[in-house]
């Protein structure tokens, strides 16, 4: 276990495990696909960052009920169901994890009451459930009832205060799992107390989703790098033509806002020099790169330059630690991927410490095969973001202090 960063609450270690049935809240909002009428698990890298709990629990713990959401379920939609994910888990832990008749109720009471020695059940999808999302008192206590003590090792769902990650906790022993544990200590270390130089490189399509983290990285990192389409917001900030680039309106304040701290912070705040332009959002679109961000009209820009990529690249290369956050463009269209993978690549061969946040930056690491190559790649899109601003996590703050 990394002892990096600071985590100041009770973890699965230190838990009451024998004799018990655990409750465990783990994140398995993974992707699902089709492929002759079954249903799979698209991405097990979930499911796998969670088994080293649920390893402890079974093998300590009496039994385990494991929940989880996936997706944005409005009602009982089947095809959110968490039945190839309880068989893709069953499969990983070399065990038969079942798949309960719900979320609660007096069936799934009795399918946890009769679990033997060794044995995980899983619980229906969350969302099944209106009360999740809304904390719904009775939605815990009657989640309490399945178990005797709860660990959560959901961290990408620690910043919401639903029945799962904050309601239960309430009502029962609540203990980290080590996936949790280590994702606090690995961010609250590059936020805290990072190896300088700290290089932080965000992109993404809105400013406002980054503002916090932009802000608090102003006083304390050595330099930030902004790509994706958040860029225009800056150049509009600017007075500069962005053509018919992706802008989000309200991001422009937001993005003069950050120009004026920049001007007052020891931060060196880093903005595209050049472009890769394209008539549309298309994979088959022409192709053109510009050296300068003036935007003409009719094109729009979906990557950075290849000059802005090499002197991100360097940057990476010089720092002591690094977070991302945000691809440098449409990665997901291969005319348009070059600065996303030239960044991946700097950052996979960075001697500094690098940590990615979750979300796009992680499914363009693998997709380059490059997300073994980072000392830490996070599960927690908005919890990392929130983590590393400086927020409290309402799913961290509930579990019993260490």
């Amino acid at each position: 276990m990394s002892e990096r960063g600071t985590f100041a609450k009770a973890s699965v270690r230190d838990a009451p495990l024998e004799g018990a049935r655990v409750l465990a809240r783990v994140d398995f909002n993974v992707p699902l696909a089709e492929s002759d009428g079954a249903v799979t698990v698209a991405d097990e890298t979930r499911v796998r960052g969670a088994l080293p709990t649920i390893e402890v629990l079974l093998e300590h713990a009496e039994s385990v009920v494991v929940v989880s959401h996936l997706g944005r379920p409005k009602d009982r939609e089947p095809e959110l169901s968490m039945a190839p994910v309880a068989e893709r888990l069953g499969e990983l832990a070399g065990i038969e994890a079942r798949l309960a008749p719900g979320v609660v109720g007096s069936e799934v009471e009795r399918a946890a009451a009769e679990l033997g020695e060794g044995e995980a059940l899983v619980l229906e999808n969350s969302r099944y459930e209106p009360g999740e999302t809304e904390n719904d008192p009775a939605l815990a206590a009657a989640l309490a009832r399945l178990a005797d003590l709860y660990v959560d090792d959901a961290f990408g769902a620690a910043h919401r205060a639903h029945a799962t990650t904050v309601g239960v906790a309430e009502l029962l022993p609540g203990y980290a799992g080590l996936l949790l544990e280590r994702e606090v200590r690995e961010l609250t270390a590059v936020r805290d107390n990072p190896e300088r130089p700290l290089c932080v490189v965000l992109g993404g399509a809105k400013v406002s989703d980054k503002i916090g983290v932009i802000d608090r990285f102003l006083d304390t990192a050595d330099s930030i790098l902004i790509g994706g389409a958040m860029c225009f917001a800056f150049f509009r900030a600017r007075g500069i033509e962005t053509g018919e680039s992706l802008v989000e309106e309200a991001g422009i304040a937001l993005a003069e806002r950050v120009l004026e701290h920049a001007e007052a912070s020891d931060c060196e705040l880093h903005l595209p020099s050049d472009l890769v332009l394209g008539h549309e959002f298309s994979a088959d679109t022409e192709v053109r790169e510009l050296d300068g961000v003036h935007v003409p009209e009719g094109w729009m820009g979906l990557d950075v330059g290849p000059t802005t990529a090499d002197e991100y690249a360097a940057v990476i290369a010089d720092a002591g630690t690094v977070f991302w956050n945000g691809p440098m463009g449409a990665f997901e269209l291969e005319p348009f991927s070059a600065a996303t993978r030239r960044v991946a690549e700097a950052v996979a061969e960075a001697n500094g410490f690098t940590v990615v946040g979750g979300g796009d930056s992680a499914a363009a690491l693998t997709a380059f095969g490059l997300a073994d190559r980072v000392d830490w790649l996070s599960t927690g899109g908005g919890a990392s973001l929130e983590l590393l601003e400086g927020k409290e996590l309402p799913g961290v703050e509930v579990l019993t202090d260490a």
